[in-house]
C-alpha cells in the first residue's frame, strides 16, 4: 500500500543485508512514520510483545521471519529452535498467526527447508490471501451500492483491520479499498478504538493515504448510527477464529455485533485461513483471552500544542483499571465470513464447504 505514494509492505527483508528484517513502528504512528530494524529472536519477541507490529496476519509474518533468526541462534540444536519458537508464541497468547507460523516453520525447518524461503512465502501468502479477500467481498459493497445510486455506502469498522495488521491489503479494509480503486462511492466510519486507538491511529492513517473518505467516531457511537440508517455493512477483522465461526477480535466487537444483529445491518468477518482456530469448538469458552496491562487504560498519547508527542494520565492516580484486550463474537450474530476462497456462513457447514481439506 501507498504511505506519501511509496508502496510499503508491513515487513520486509533488507535490501542490503541478509541478517535484518525491517519493520513499520506501528507505535509511531500517525505522528511519525519510523522504520525499524529487527537482526535477532529477541528483537522479534520484543516488537510483537509489544506491539511495535501488531495484527493477526502481521503478527503471523513476524514469527516467521523470528524463526529465520531463530535458526540460526540455535545452530542445529533442535531442542533450542523448539525453545526460541515456544518463545516467540508466548508474546501474544490471543492472535493465532503466531503459533501457526511457528510451527509452520519448524515443521519446514525440520525437511530441510530453509527458514528464510518459508518466510518469504508466508509474507507473500498473507498479501495475496488479503487481495483476494478484497476481490471476494467486493460484490457485497457493489450490491449495496446499486440500491442507492451516487450515495455512499457507510462501511464501520472495528480497530485495525487495514493493510497495517497485515502484509499488505488488509482483511477488513481489502474489500473497502477494492470498492473505492473500483470508482464506488464508500465512506468509512471509523471506530477509534479505546485503549490503544488503533482505529483512530492507524486505520484512519492508512485511509487517508489511500484517499478514502472516512469519520472517526467514540467506540459507542456505532449502535446510535445503525438505529438511524447511517451504517449499510459492518465489516471488521479477526485474531482468532473457530472453525465454527466464533469471532476473537478487538474489544468490543461483540457489542457492535449485537447493535447490527437488533438493527438489521450486515455484519461480515474477514480473514485469511491462517486466522482460523481448526481445532477450538467453542470459542466464547475455550480461546485465551490476552490481559494488557492497566497502564494503556490510564494512559493516553497525543500530540500537544507545540507538536511535541506526550503522554498523559487520564484517570485518577489511586484508580485500577482492568485492560482485557479481545472478546468473542458468537458466530450466531455473524452474517458471513470473507475468506481467500470466497464467502461463506460462519459455521463449521459453512466452513468446511471452502475449506473441506482441514475439516
Amino acid at each position: 500500500m501507498l504511505v506519501d505514494g511509496k508502496p510499503y509492505r508491513t515487513i520486509w527483508p533488507h535490501p542490503e543485508d541478509d541478517g535484518i528484517v525491517q519493520i513499520i513502528d506501528q507505535r509511531k504512528l500517525p505522528f511519525a512514520f519510523v522504520i525499524e530494524d529487527l537482526t535477532s529472536v529477541s528483537d522479534v519477541a520484543t516488537a510483537i510483545r509489544d506491539m511495535h507490529v501488531r495484527g493477526a496476519g502481521l503478527i503471523g509474518a513476524t514469527a516467521g521471519w523470528g524463526m529465520v533468526f531463530a535458526e540460526k541462534e540455535a545452530g542445529g540444536d533442535a531442542d533450542r529452535l523448539r525453545e526460541l519458537g515456544d518463545e516467540l508464541i508466548a508474546t501474544r497468547p490471543t492472535a493465532i498467526n503466531l503459533r501457526w507460523a511457528v510451527e509452520r516453520q519448524l515443521a519446514a525447518i525440520e525437511k530441510g527447508i530453509p527458514a528464510r524461503e518459508t518466510a518469504m512465502t508466508i509474507a507473500d501468502e498473507d498479501a495475496e490471501a488479503c487481495r483476494q479477500i478484497g476481490l471476494h467481498g467486493l460484490p457485497l459493497i457493489e450490491g449495496i451500492a446499486a440500491t442507492k445510486p451516487g450515495k455512499p455506502v457507510n462501511i464501520l469498522t472495528h480497530c485495525n483491520a487495514g493493510w497495517l495488521a497485515f502484509v499488505d491489503h488488509g482483511s477488513a479494509t481489502a474489500p473497502i479499498y477494492a470498492a473505492h480503486d473500483a470508482g464506488i462511492p464508500v465512506h468509512v466510519w471509523v471506530d477509534e478504538t479505546r485503549p490503544r486507538n488503533q482505529g483512530a491511529r492507524l486505520t484512519a492513517w492508512e485511509l487517508g493515504q489511500h484517499g478514502v473518505p472516512h469519520t472517526v467516531i467514540a467506540d459507542n457511537v456505532g449502535g446510535h448510527l445503525m438505529q438511524h440508517g447511517q451504517v449499510d455493512l459492518v465489516i471488521t477483522g479477526t485474531d482468532r477464529t473457530t472453525h465454527t465461526g466464533d469471532v476473537a477480535n478487538k474489544i468490543g466487537t461483540y457489542l457492535k455485533a449485537l447493535a447490527a444483529n437488533d438493527n438489521g445491518v450486515p455484519f461480515y468477518v474477514a480473514l485469511p485461513s491462517s486466522t482460523f482456530d481448526w481445532e477450538t469448538k467453542d470459542g466464547v469458552r475455550d480461546i485465551p483471552i490476552e490481559q494488557r496491562g492497566g497502564e494503556e487504560v490510564r494512559e493516553m498519547e497525543g500530540v500537544d500544542e507545540e507538536g511535541r508527542v506526550a503522554t498523559v494520565r487520564i484517570l485518577p492516580e489511586q484508580s485500577d483499571a482492568a485492560n482485557f484486550a479481545f472478546d468473542v463474537t458468537p458466530a450466531r450474530l455473524v452474517t458471513g465470513l470473507i475468506t481467500e476462497r470466497g464467502v461463506c456462513d460462519a459455521s463449521e457447514e459453512g466452513v468446511k464447504g471452502l475449506f473441506p481439506e482441514r475439516l
